[in-house]
């Protein structure tokens, strides 16, 4: 009975880690569509191409880029930055570097 209980948490936990990506993706998705269509109507409407570089043209897309990036952190955590284990394995890929370099 203790054992169903725990795999019943754990679908639990892992229900709401989908849930939780499944959000960031569409965050994510939302994000790029919506800045991509102000950044082109910036830029198309007003019929000058100077207007690409306008602070204006990128300040949503700048502040709005910094939440994705706190939502980022919140779902995968440090992860997805430098990923599990990230430490041995650039550790393993500069040693098998080094010995390819003697050898040569």
């Amino acid at each position: 009975m203790e054992n169903s209980n725990l795999e019943e948490q754990k679908y639990i936990r892992a229900k709401k880690r989908v849930k939780a990506i499944k959000g960031f993706y569409v965050h994510l998705t939302v994000y790029i569509l919506v800045n991509a269509f102000l950044i082109a109507t910036r830029v198309f409407t007003e019929g000058e191409f100077n207007n690409f570089w306008q602070w204006q043209t990128y300040n949503t897309a700048i502040f709005w880029g910094i939440g994705i990036l706190f939502h980022a952190f919140n779902v995968f955590g440090m992860k997805f930055l430098l990923g599990k284990n990230w430490e041995e394995k650039k550790i393993k890929e500069i040693m098998d570097n080094d010995k390819r370099d003697l050898w040569e």
